[in-house]
């Protein structure tokens, strides 16, 4: 039993941590959606947009959940999650920061409070569409407990994913400037947090391959698949933090 909650807490570890990367890029589309509103109505509508954006998640989490051992949609979350990484690691090579920041401003059109709280919110679901797929195909390998099941999940594995899904709109709303500034002295830190989102696509594409036969039904939980999962992982992390490079301000 005591293996298991460590398998937990590594896990929900993992996920934090991708959640902070992910948040920071989040938290700055926020303040570009919101920064046409004056500074006390501005702050407001963040906090509003994170209260709703917190009712989208659950809401999102607890459809996902019902399908999520649907093997056609494991499928469809393992493309999809390939193809979120891979398209921002290539997007990161060949797009100017100048391209992304005008991208990010088309997504800021639109004026007055309320429409702006609806837009953060659903801004935050779709930077959370990713997140919550990486967490669920996560913690659907994770070995089941004796807790009752939520949604289409066992308790536990649900509750990872909910802990993970909180701490993500915690970030976002207190830490995302450390994270901002730490994106801004090593910027291939976001890169090496869409690998992870990427191999985690890979991670749900096996358990795919096991349940259409063309891997062996208990693959996805074999120690030698799990130990080479999770040791690619901290490979990508470690390896993207001494390789993702120091930013030095310019002296003026």
């Amino acid at each position: 039993m005591e293996s298991i909650w460590m398998e937990y807490a590594w896990t929900l570890l993992v996920l934090i941590g991708l959640e902070g990367i992910l948040s920071a890029d989040n938290a700055l589309v926020m303040a570009v959606i919101a920064k046409h509103l004056p500074p006390d109505e501005k702050k407001r509508a963040i906090n509003y947009g994170i209260i709703g954006a917190f009712i989208f998640r659950f809401a999102a989490l607890f459809a996902i959940s019902f399908i999520a051992n649907v093997w056609q949609v494991q499928a469809i979350g393992a493309a999809y999650l390939i193809y979120l990484g891979m398209k921002h690691i290539i997007a990161s090579r060949f797009n100017s920061k100048e391209k992304q920041e005008e991208e990010e401003e088309k997504v800021a059109a639109g004026k007055g409070f309320w429409p702006t709280v609806a837009k953060i919110g659903l801004a935050d679901l779709a930077f959370a569409v990713d997140s919550i797929l990486a967490a669920v195909a996560l913690a659907i390998v994770l070995p089941e407990t004796t807790l009752p099941q939520i949604g289409g999940m066992d308790g536990g594995q649900f509750i990872i994913v909910v802990i993970a899904g909180i701490a993500g709109l915690i970030l976002i709303k207190y830490a995302a400037n450390w994270f901002v500034t730490l994106l801004d002295e090593r910027p291939g830190l976001e890169t090496t947090a869409y690998m992870i989102v990427a191999w985690v696509g890979v991670k749900l594409a096996v358990i795919t391959l096991a349940h259409v036969g063309i891997l062996d039904e208990n693959f996805a939980h074999t120690t030698g698949w799990q130990v080479t999962f999770w040791s690619v992982l901290v490979l990508i992390a470690v390896g993207g933090w001494f390789l993702s490079g120091r930013n030095i301000p310019k002296k003026s």
